[in-house]
């Protein structure tokens, strides 16, 4: 319900409505909430669809969905029977003085459709409430049915009619933390049967049958990806006498028609899902992990950036987009081509040894365009934390990675290509990033005077942000600062139309080097494939609802992102309830509103909350006493024993 809403706010064009939201779309137009004009549904401008905010003393506010306007106040009377979180359309107030405001017409569902609830003693009964909140559901269950669960027994519920979906499994199980984080989002591994049958039908690579595209199949390609890939999205090629890099994606458009079956369960996923252990991929593995994946020693569709460079300028003086056929000579891993650097690693045969020579020449070229890239845009040392997960679902150990040659090497091949293709349109989906506004950066320079720097705020952002990690790198606090940094930052988004990318000092910036794990990127790709085709009507037909779609895709982003965060979460918890009244090195990474800290010992990164009401300063190094944990709500509460006061 809340993607139709979006749709109806932004314009809805009769052709996509499919039969479920029509159902809606005909009672809303009855109802008068929309308007229909040029084959267009559209909310009439008296109405507003939203989600309610924090209901007190029987006001709240709605947040206004699909458009960058104020919050609606909504008054003591004009709340009807509306709770907090609920879809609700409402209309708007007109001609009151004061903040803009409006009553609740009508409630439509719940913002969020699905939860994960959970059974409770509850002093002398058992009561099924919130994993997150210990509040009691909607659900209405008999004292017989509770009683016919045990203690701690985690079920999905469907909050749009309160119903239990399944049951989980116990809260005493690792193994359930899986199935709670993807079940407060509705995702799952498996595909329908009709999906599946899609994916199956498509025969291997066949040259012969694409005598349009582009052999590539002479140039030695390879793909550079982590040891546990299977789903190889990119390959590259530099020729050096032309001064050209070949950037060959995986052509996933070519399999995956707009509107059909495949397309539609793409769309719902919208992104693949990393956990530590396993992957819930976006398209069936048929294609992501097989017939797409640009795997070595096979033919395979590509969509192909051929980028010019000047050497002396390092910009790209010709860049050309088109299908082709690739087959690549080699798959390596990150690790394997460090290795080649570090002169510990020779080539093999007469592939591997042209390979080598062309990323020889190619490394000082991508070294040279981070070094430009920097200059303008910024370079943030935020740690990323891998884990590490037993059969029986428990930590075994925690590492931080490190950007390493191998990255750096194919992040700047990756990052030309995601430029020139946002050079080709202007409209379609950008990656955007806005700057910071200037309460975050207020906040930001206020925390950091704390820990005793000393803000010297220049002429650019970029300059005082610069200075502000020369000092951090002096006090050895290089990640802990940038981490800062990133939270002071804008949120990264799609949008249709290009307003720049902040982070990366790039004028403009889409996603397409990744289409087998990013819906965003498989939609760049068709477009693209309609501009140079001059296909109007199918450019027109790929950027129809596109203001909607780009919407849709970054609260999908957020999903997939909540997703894995909070799974590791749930096994630091359980590590960290194995180890009640233990103490562990750690370090102060927030002092505001509450104090928190993160776990620097043999176990890295489990955040903690802290509850002792000793004095800590941010980035204290402690030692920290872990008091109790809510597996439930995955939360670990420490003590501080011990600082450097």
């Amino acid at each position: 319900m809340k993607s139709l809403l979006i749709k109806l706010t932004l314009g809805l064009s009769e052709q996509d409505i499919s039969p479920q939201e029509s159902i809606h779309v005909n009672e809303f137009l009855t109802k008068k909430y929309l308007t229909y004009k040029d084959k267009i549904y559209k909310f009439n401008s008296k109405f507003r669809a939203g989600t309610l905010g924090l209901v007190q003393n029987g006001t709240a506010y709605l947040n206004v969905i699909g458009e960058n306007v104020r919050d609606l106040y909504i008054g003591d009377g004009d709340l009807g029977t509306a709770k907090e979180g609920d879809l609700i359309i409402a209309q708007r107030l007109l001609g009151v003085r004061g903040t803009p405001s409006a009553k609740v017409v009508e409630i439509v569902g719940r913002a969020v459709s699905y939860g994960v609830a959970y059974i409770i003693q509850k002093e002398n009964s058992r009561a099924l409430v919130d994993l997150k909140t210990d509040f009691a559901i909607g659900v209405q269950l008999s004292d017989a049915e509770l009683n016919s669960y045990e203690i701690g027994d985690v079920f999905k519920i469907n909050n749009q009619d309160n119903v239990v979906m399944e049951k989980l499994g116990n809260l005493s199980d690792p193994l359930v933390d899986e199935k709670i984080v993807l079940a407060q989002f509705n995702k799952h591994d498996e595909f329908e049967p009709e999906v599946l049958e899609i994916a199956s039908s498509f025969k291997p690579v066949d040259a012969s049958k694409y005598p349009k595209r582009k052999d590539l199949r002479s140039l030695a390609f390879c793909t550079i990806d982590p040891v546990t890939a299977k789903d190889y999205d990119d390959a590259i090629c530099w020729d050096d006498e032309k001064s050209t890099l070949y950037v060959a994606i995986a052509d996933v458009s070519e399999y995956v028609e707009p509107f059909g079956a495949l397309d539609n369960e793409a769309i719902y996923r919208s992104f693949s899902i990393y956990l530590p252990h396993r992957s819930i991929p976006m398209l069936p593995r048929q294609l992501s992990e097989t017939l797409c994946s640009l795997q070595p020693h096979v033919d395979r569709l590509a969509y192909v950036f051929e980028m010019k460079l000047d050497l002396e300028t390092l910009e790209v003086t010709k860049a050309t987009v088109y299908e082709a056929l690739i087959h690549s000579k080699r798959r390596f891993n990150y690790e394997e081509i460090d290795l080649f650097f570090e002169g510990k690693l020779e080539a093999k045969n007469s592939d591997e040894e042209e390979i080598f020579n062309y990323i020889t020449k190619l490394k000082p070229i991508t070294d040279r365009l981070k070094h430009k890239r920097l200059k303008v845009g910024y370079d943030f040392r935020s740690n990323e934390l891998e884990m590490f997960i037993d059969e029986n679902s428990n930590i075994t150990h925690t590492t931080y990675a490190e950007e390493t040659p191998s990255h750096a090497l194919i992040e700047d091949c990756m990052l030309l290509a995601n430029k020139a293709a946002a050079s080709q349109f202007e409209r379609g989906i950008f990656r955007i990033h806005e700057p910071p506004n200037q309460t975050k950066l207020q906040i930001l320079y206020q925390e950091l005077a704390g820990i005793g720097m000393h803000i010297d705020i220049k002429t650019t952002i970029k300059e005082t942000i610069t200075d502000i990690q020369k000092q951090a790198r002096e006090m050895d606090l290089e990640s802990e600062v940038d981490t800062l940094i990133i939270r002071s930052q804008m949120q990264a988004r799609y949008a249709p139309l290009n307003s720049g990318h902040f982070g990366l000092g790039f004028d403009a910036y889409t996603h397409f080097t990744s289409p087998i794990r990013r819906y965003s990127d498989l939609i760049v790709h068709r477009l693209l494939k309609a501009i140079h085709n001059n296909d109007t009507q199918e450019g027109s037909y790929v950027l129809r609802n596109i203001e909607a779609l780009s919407m849709t895709i970054s609260e999908k982003e957020r999903e997939a992102s909540t997703i894995e965060n909070e799974f590791m979460a749930r096994k630091f918890a359980r590590w960290a309830n194995e180890h009640i009244g233990e103490s562990f090195k750690a370090r102060i990474n927030a002092t505001e509103p509450e104090v928190k800290a993160e776990l620097h010992d043999e176990i890295m990164g489990a955040r903690l909350n802290i509850i002792s009401t000793e004095r800590v300063v941010l980035f204290e190094d402690i030692e920290a006493k872990i008091e109790r944990v809510d597996i439930a709500k995955a939360k670990i509460f420490a003590s501080v024993i011990k600082n450097d006061e």
